[in-house]
């Protein structure tokens, strides 16, 4: 079968891979669209472990099913999590899933961006879930990233009534304007530095939308809340001037959820005595779990979350590399889906 192999974000190569064979209680998947993530275009996170195949956001048709599978059948359309948690460890007990050490061992085989790829007998248990045909594939995709964003804003305990700041306009900007809403906000400020994302997030929600480039963010969010500033932040950028920022508009007493990792070595100096006289949450969110995706399935589904409108380019699993190209370096894109038709 094809899969697209990746070398690094300017080298990526559609290979012959075996089919991977499947146990008594896994199945195989026939991957029909399967997602681009903001981390796929991390180099650093990636480059000791390539080359791989890559995809975390597929969707797709079971092909075959081991002797021992009862939940499944062949023929049903699925979206399949590549992390599943052990649900009785130390971690999970605690509700903190992504951090167990299954969740970080469990993997689809290959990858999302394959022909097929081998969904383990835990992936299959835990966070495998049967999409209606009223769902298109591409639609699929978007339950981890709007499971993520779900997790973030869970974590962070978001009240109704609360201000929200979103820095970083991407897809799950965008995702987050989107649910702020849903969990009660009553004024969502984004930011960003490409204006089409604002555009997108106004379209999408926002209340306000702010240019650093052109204008003083800080002075605009104490403006919109009467001096006081956001009670919660989402800082979905990758970067360590957009957590200051982020730490800049937020309120005494307010929360700052680090949605993004920065690069190694890249540090954050910031003073104990502010932050214990200002009583700013940090917290960050990383991924998602079992319990988010099926929230996640249910706001899309019920066209809550309108994911459809997300998409911003679409490629075949041959031109894979084409499609990360313009996840890089588009300045109007937003979610780029690879399609196996």
């Amino acid at each position: 079968m094809k899969a697209a192999v990746y070398y690094s974000p300017q080298d990526i190569r559609l290979e012959e891979v075996p089919v991977p064979g499947i146990g008594e209680d896994e199945v195989l998947v026939e991957m029909k669209a399967c997602g681009i993530c903001g981390s796929d275009l991390m180099d650093w996170y990636l480059k000791s472990r390539a080359p791989l195949v890559l995809g975390h956001e597929p969707a797709g048709i079971i092909v075959k099913a081991g002797s021992k599978v009862e939940e499944f059948i062949v023929g049903e359309r699925v979206f399949v999590h590549h992390h599943a948690a052990c649900l009785t460890c130390h971690y999970c007990t605690h509700g903190d899933y992504t951090l167990c050490e299954q969740f970080h061992k469990t993997h689809i085989d290959p990858g999302g961006l394959a022909e097929c790829f081998r969904v383990p007998a835990q992936n299959l248990k835990i966070d495998t879930l049967k999409i209606p045909e009223t769902l298109s594939f591409e639609e699929a995709t978007l339950i981890e990233p709007v499971g993520c964003c779900i997790r973030a804003f869970r974590k962070s305990n978001i009240e109704a009534g609360d201000t929200v700041a979103v820095i970083g306009a991407g897809t799950t900007g965008i995702i987050h304007t989107v649910l702020s809403k849903f969990f009660g906000a009553t004024k969502t400020i984004v930011s960003d530095l490409i204006d089409y994302r604002l555009q997108m997030a106004k379209k999408f929600g926002a209340d306000v939308t702010v240019n650093p480039e052109n204008e003083d963010l800080e002075a605009v969010v104490k403006l919109e809340t009467d001096g006081i500033g956001a009670d919660l932040v989402v800082v979905t950028a990758p970067s360590i001037e957009a957590i200051k920022a982020g730490l800049n508009v937020c309120r005494k007493g307010g929360k700052i959820c680090l949605f993004a990792p920065t690069r190694p070595g890249k540090y954050l100096q910031i003073s104990p005595k502010e932050l214990f006289f200002s009583e700013i949450q940090i917290i960050p969110s990383y991924s998602t779990s079992h319990l988010e995706t099926r929230t996640a399935l249910e706001l899309i589904k019920s066209d809550r979350v309108k994911v459809k409108e997300l998409v911003t380019h679409r490629f075949k699993l041959a031109d894979t590399a084409k499609a990360f190209k313009t996840a890089l370096e588009n300045r109007e894109s937003l979610k780029v889906i690879v399609l196996n038709a």
